[in-house]
C-alpha cells in the first residue's frame, strides 16, 4: 500500500518510498521508552490520547509498525523536517505532535546503558542512535537540525533475545534537562527502515569514581507474568514494572 503525504517538504521521494514493506518486520524502541511504544495499547498518558485523536491515525494497534520502504540510508532527503518521530507516515502523524508532556524516561549523562529494542521477528540490520542538541526545545517540532549530525551510538546485528535487541552503549554527554532520542534501524535484509522517538531527561552526571549504572534507577524490575497488555503503561508503573519491560507482554498477540 502506497501511503501520501501531505507536507511539500517530502517531496517526491517520499511518495516513492511509503510502500510498506514485508508485513513480518515489527518493532520499536522499548527502553528508553519510545513515543510509539508508550501509546501502544494505552491512553493513560495525555500525550497519546492527543495523537491516537489524529486523523487517521492507527495508534494505539500499530504503534510496532513505524516503518518506510527503500530509504536506503537518505533519511534526511526523505523524511521531512517536522514529522521525523512519524517517518513522514500519515498514520503515524500523532507522534510528531510538539507537546512537553510526552513520557520521558529519566537517564546519566555518560553513563552505560542496555538499550532494549522489541522486535517480533529476528532481522539483520543497524541501529544509529541520535540525541537532540543543546538547547533542544520540546515545544517545537523536531527537525533534522535538531539533532546531532552523528549518532552517538552504532549497533549492527545485535542478538534478538527474549524477543528484544539489547545491545550496550555509552549515553552522550553534555547534556541536562529534556531531550529526545531518536533512533534509526535501517534492515539490511528487508528494504523497511524503522524510526523511534523516544523523550528523555538528562539528570546529574555520573561523578568520577562511580561506576555508570547500565539502566537508570527510574527502570523497576521485570514486568509479572501474565500482565495483559491492555492494562496499560499506567497500571504497570503504579505497580511497580519498568518501562524496558512491558512493551514485550504484547509482543504474544502481535501478527507475525
Amino acid at each position: 500500500m502506497r501511503h501520501r503525504i501531505t507536507s511539500a517538504a517530502g517531496g517526491l521521494l517520499l511518495s516513492m518510498a511509503m510502500i510498506a514493506g514485508p508485513a513480518d518486520a515489527h518493532g520499536a524502541l522499548e527502553s528508553p521508552l519510545s513515543r510509539a511504544a508508550a501509546c501502544g495499547g494505552t491512553d493513560t498518558y495525555a500525550a497519546c490520547r492527543a495523537a491516537a485523536k489524529v486523523a487517521g491515525s492507527v495508534l494505539p494497534g500499530e504503534w510496532d509498525n513505524l516503518r518506510v520502504a527503500n530509504v536506503a540510508g537518505r533519511d534526511r532527503r526523505v523524511i521531512p523536517d517536522g514529522r521525523l518521530c512519524s517517518g513522514g507516515l500519515p498514520g503515524f502523524r500523532g507522534l510528531d505532535l510538539a507537546r512537553k508532556d510526552w513520557p520521558a524516561t529519566k537517564l546519566r549523562p555518560g553513563a552505560g546503558f542496555t538499550f532494549r529494542y522489541r522486535g517480533t521477528i529476528p532481522h539483520k540490520g543497524t541501529f544509529r542512535l541520535y540525541v537532540t542538541k543543546p538547547g533542544y526545545d520540546p515545544a517545537e517540532p523536531l527537525r533534522w537540525s535538531s539533532l546531532e549530525r552523528e549518532p552517538f551510538l552504532t549497533v549492527t546485528d545485535p542478538k534478538l533475545a527474549d524477543g528484544s535487541y539489547a545491545f550496550k552503549g555509552k549515553l552522550p554527554t553534555g547534556r541536562t534537562g529534556r531531550h529526545l532520542i531518536y533512533t534509526i534501524w535501517q534492515n539490511s535484509d528487508t528494504p523497511d527502515t524503522y524510526y523511534s522517538c523516544s523523550d528523555v531527561v538528562f539528570t546529574a552526571a555520573v561523578r568520577k569514581g562511580n561506576a555508570p549504572a547500565l539502566q537508570p534507577p527510574a527502570q523497576g524490575p521485570a514486568a509479572p507474568v501474565g500482565v495483559p497488555w491492555q492494562l496499560g503503561v499506567g497500571v504497570l508503573l503504579t505497580a511497580g514494572v519498568g518501562a524496558a519491560a512491558f512493551v514485550g507482554l504484547r509482543a504474544g498477540r502481535r501478527r507475525g
